[in-house]
């Protein structure tokens, strides 16, 4: 008698993937609870200490001389993740994650305009690397498995498991998401995700209060859907702004600079000095909340106080800096705080509700930004609920059109063309339709 054949999900999930998979995103999730937990503390400490920013350019320095002597290609950072799902012939450093760990708290300790995805991110394709050499998984098995150490650690570090699942099997090839890796991504997104809570590390929550949900004649009404559209193409062309502003610095920095440690001197001068200039520190770190609550953050944000005209002006400037220049942790909470204070100066012109229109923004730019539409729309639906699946959905969407072939992730690959862009392959050379447009490695 023969022997029956493996079902189509055997073969493509075996058993010992499945393990390795949740014993990964165990490792990640605990990792990411630490992460959170030291952040908070650094921030804490920076705000206790305000003469700590006037340390950022020696720190900067310190953190990339430790690259430069022993990262190897650790400076890759997201982007080698990406390279690697692409290619996994090279692998992933296992010195990545206590690198970008401990080189993101010290970009946040001393006051530089960072976030935390890319610490996040970096962990879990790190961690899922070293996994799957430990278990001696076959090429495609590898690549399931970095997807799912980026859904781990997406999922883990913004207490969002459904968009870090899909964020992972989306971000790799725009237009053409790798959905059959999606079961294994939200194994390893809500396991990360619940491994990190049960340390008993939590999450920032956001409300938008006084508004109908979707079957509501609020949600019906032309008017607001329609200025929901004008807004997108506003959040589509900022993300395009960032991503472009970023990859133009850091090249500058690489042309101006010639040896890496210095850059981070250099990037650091110039945001003491935008500090000067601006006289508020609403602008510095991670920006998620500020014990003066008069500042600008994304808690105030959703609690009554509206963002001036230019503030997400201003953060973009001081991101750009900092990451551009050398400096650790990723751009999507800076980038959460731009789209949020664009949203919020747009609801005063547009004369919408700025809490809903900081809600989009905080979406949409990232959306733009990393061209992922659907992971943010649904990010959208875990952090603010699902009542506002509707605007969100035709914010993203509208987004993630206006934002070109551009984004943060330049190993990132175009599967489909946006409308009036042409050519598929890798977004590194296709920007603007300039090939081999250069950009930050991390």
């Amino acid at each position: 008698m023969s022997a029956t054949p493996p079902s189509p999900v055997s073969r493509l999930f075996p058993a010992k993937v499945i393990g390795v998979t949740l014993l990964m995103a165990a490792a990640v999730g605990s990792a990411c609870a630490f992460f959170l937990w030291s952040l908070e503390v650094m921030t804490r400490i920076r705000f206790g200490h305000p003469w700590l920013l006037y340390g950022l350019p020696l720190a900067g320095m310190a953190v990339a001389w430790m690259y430069h002597r022993h990262g190897a290609d650790s400076e890759g950072g997201n982007n080698l993740i990406l390279d690697r799902i692409h290619d996994p012939g090279g692998g992933v450093p296992r010195r990545m994650a206590p690198l970008v760990l401990f080189g993101t708290l010290v970009t946040h300790l001393f006051g530089g305009s960072a976030g935390r995805e890319g610490t996040a991110v970096q962990i879990g394709g790190s961690l899922a690397s070293a996994a799957a050499r430990r278990f001696n998984l076959d090429a495609d098995q590898i690549r399931m498995l970095l997807m799912a150490g980026v859904a781990a650690g997406f999922g883990a570090v913004f207490g969002t498991p459904l968009a870090g699942a899909v964020f992972a099997v989306e971000v790799v090839v725009i237009g053409r998401p790798k959905l059959h890796a999606l079961p294994l991504c939200l194994a390893a997104s809500f396991a990360g995700d619940w491994v990190c809570r049960a340390w008993g590390v939590g999450h920032t929550h956001y409300h938008i209060d006084g508004i109908a949900g979707p079957l509501g004649a609020f949600y019906l009404s032309p008017m607001l859907l329609g200025k929901v559209a004008l807004a997108a193409v506003v959040f589509g062309l900022v993300s395009l702004l960032f991503s472009e502003t970023c990859h133009r610095l850091a090249a500058g920095f690489k042309r101006w600079i010639p040896w890496p440690v210095l850059r981070p001197a250099a990037g650091g001068l110039m945001v003491i000095a935008l500090f000067f200039i601006v006289g508020r520190a609403d602008f510095l770190g991670l920006g998620v909340w500020s014990p003066d609550l008069d500042a600008v953050s994304l808690v105030s944000m959703f609690s009554g106080l509206q963002a001036g005209p230019w503030d997400w002006a201003w953060k973009l400037v001081f991101t750009a800096v900092t990451v551009s220049s050398g400096f650790k942790g990723g751009e999507v909470t800076p980038l959460f705080f731009i789209g949020a204070a664009l949203g919020s100066a747009l609801a005063g012109w547009l004369g919408t509700p700025p809490e809903l229109f900081a809600a989009l923004g905080f979406v949409a730019v990232f959306a733009g930004a990393t061209n992922t539409p659907v992971a943010c729309v649904l990010m959208g639906v875990e952090l603010f609920g699902a009542g506002h699946l509707v605007p969100m959905a035709i914010a993203c969407g509208v987004a993630f059109l206006c934002s070109g072939h551009s984004g943060i992730y330049l190993s990132q690959r175009v599967g489909i063309p946006k409308p009036g862009r042409k050519g598929t392959g890798p977004l590194r050379g296709m920007r603007g339709g300039r090939p081999g447009s250069p950009g930050r490695p991390g």
